[in-house]
């Protein structure tokens, strides 16, 4: 099979730069613009369970799972896009800041190792769309965080 365009590599990538940006400025439209009405997006763990969520009411939840977090950071890596028989498939790494605040322990920041395992397809439009995403979360780990104005601890 030939490689894919240079311009639908392009259009792919963006893809995540829109899922990201969505997540981290809590922009729901933005977010969802990445995905087919009725796409899967999976999160998957070590040790626990993968519940796929299914069509954009569904995947829209993760605004609410990470309202938890005062604000998200996702920094995206590198990427590798192949054509399928059904659009394309695509890997995408990540590493996502999650800061929050714990009462004992002040600032933190849960970082997540992710991998992002895609099945991409065209619309009615021509446009491509995330049609599945797997959200693998290779490891995690928590950090202190320094806050600009207060004292390190």
């Amino acid at each position: 099979m030939d490689d894919l365009d240079p311009a639908v590599v392009e259009e792919l990538r963006s893809l995540s730069f829109r899922y990201a940006t969505g997540v981290d400025r809590r922009d729901l439209d933005l977010f969802l613009s990445a995905f087919h009405p009725d796409a899967t997006l999976t999160v998957e763990r070590p040790g626990g369970p993968a519940r796929p969520m299914r069509g954009h009411a569904e995947i829209g939840r993760v605004m609410e799972r990470i309202a938890v977090y005062a604000l998200t950071f996702h920094f995206l890596g590198q990427t590798a896009y192949a054509p399928t028989d059904a659009g394309a498939s695509g890997s995408v790494a990540c590493i996502g800041h999650h800061l929050w605040r714990d009462e004992d322990d002040g600032e933190l920041d849960h970082v997540m190792y992710l991998r992002y395992t895609d099945e991409y397809r065209t619309g009615a439009d021509g446009r491509w769309r995330i049609a599945a995403r797997s959200v693998v979360v290779d490891w995690s780990e928590t950090r202190a965080v320094d806050v600009p104005g207060k004292r390190p601890r």
